[in-house]
């Protein structure tokens, strides 16, 4: 007969206790940034503004972000990419991290979603998922 005893199976309220540690609260916001777009080129310009928050229990670094941007017409561009911004911050329990970013589409409106890869305090890799938020051209009154 095998011995399992060194065989660790998590308790629901260990694999809780798990999220509560990695918790990880992404926000965005976004605008059309008309200045640095020119429709007539099919060039539409989008910033958008994240804020992570880390509301675990465990201090954690961003190691990766990985973008899908998707426009109107279909096409999807993939972007993987080391941090944020040229950085990868480390967030305490409790920080948080803001940063300004842009894409670019060629139609007026489009969709990005993703993920972020973390290294905890404790060497564990965890993603945080990035929910997908729309790229908009605001409507014009004429």
């Amino acid at each position: 007969m095998a011995d399992h005893s060194s065989v660790s199976v998590l308790t629901e309220e260990e694999k809780i206790m798990d999220r509560k540690q990695q918790n990880i609260q992404i926000s965005v916001d976004t605008e059309y940034v008309r200045h640095h777009s020119d429709p007539k080129q099919e060039a539409y310009r989008f910033a958008y503004t994240i804020t992570i928050e880390n509301r675990g229990t465990v201090g954690a670094k961003l190691i990766q972000r990985h973008w899908l941007i998707r426009d109107d017409q279909g096409k999807v561009e993939e972007v993987h990419g080391e941090g944020v911004v040229g950085q990868q911050p480390f967030l305490a329990p409790g920080e948080s991290f803001q940063y300004t970013s842009s894409a670019q589409l060629k139609t007026p409106h489009g969709i990005m979603e993703g993920h972020y890869e973390w290294l905890d305090e404790a060497h564990n890799l965890f993603l945080s998922p990035i929910e997908p938020f729309y790229l908009s051209v605001p409507r014009v009154l004429h």
